[in-house]
């Protein structure tokens, strides 16, 4: 593999689903239900939900909706896919990619809530990280920057010295708003022209220098 990119971070943000976890069986299987149930076009619909709270998507889809019928359906809903991790497997590269991580100041952003993530994780093999921003941790949903900062915070670095995995729109936007640099992964994140755009984690290699900087080389 002949490196392509060299970008250097002092903490890294983590998204899960698309990123560390490829959980798009799951995520179908539930929002097709639930365009169903609500008279929505399934494809349409799933245009939509990749990289948000679950009440968000419902909220861009079903604007006169009132918010808390949008607030019990998620609730519903996370149970669902909690339940359901069928087909949940890691992102190539995921495993060896958070391996290299140990030691490192990196955190985990995502739209899941614990048990969510917890459960996710756990079906595709991987360790969760110490620092976790979950749906609870949070007020506003991506696109809003409030959980990449919040993981910035948590670990003490400066956003800018930050950078972000995230493989939807949503994602993207997010840490785009925060103020750091975002490597894309995977198809979706491609159409939002991240600084860096990888098929997998297989084209991440990580070196920790002795001056506390991370080196991320991207590879093709």
């Amino acid at each position: 593999m002949t490196a392509t990119a060299v970008l250097t971070a002092r903490a890294l943000l983590l998204d899960m689903d698309g990123t560390l976890v490829n959980s798009d069986a799951s995520v179908e299987r539930v929002w097709r239900r639930w365009a169903h149930r609500n008279g929505l076009n399934g494809d349409e619909v799933m245009k939509v939900v990749h990289g948000r709270q679950g009440y968000a998507s419902m909220a861009l889809l079903l604007p006169d909706r009132p918010m808390e019928q949008n607030h019990a359906d998620n609730a519903r809903m996370l149970a669902e896919e909690t339940a359901d991790t069928d087909g949940v497997v890691e992102v190539p590269g995921a495993r060896a990619f958070l391996a290299s991580l140990k030691g490192l100041p990196h955190a985990l952003v995502t739209s899941a809530d614990v048990a969510l993530s917890t459960a996710r994780m756990a079906a595709a093999g991987l360790e969760l990280p110490d620092v976790r921003v979950t749906a609870e941790s949070v007020g506003a949903s991506k696109p809003h920057p409030e959980g990449f900062l919040k993981g910035a915070a948590e670990l003490g670095v400066d956003p800018a010295d930050c950078v972000v995995f995230e493989d939807s729109g949503a994602g993207v936007a997010a840490g785009r708003a925060a103020g750091m640099r975002v490597v894309g992964i995977g198809p979706r994140a491609g159409f939002h022209d991240p600084d860096v755009l990888v098929r997998d984690l297989t084209q991440v290699r990580v070196e920790a220098a002795a001056d506390g900087v991370i080196r991320l080389h991207i590879t093709e």
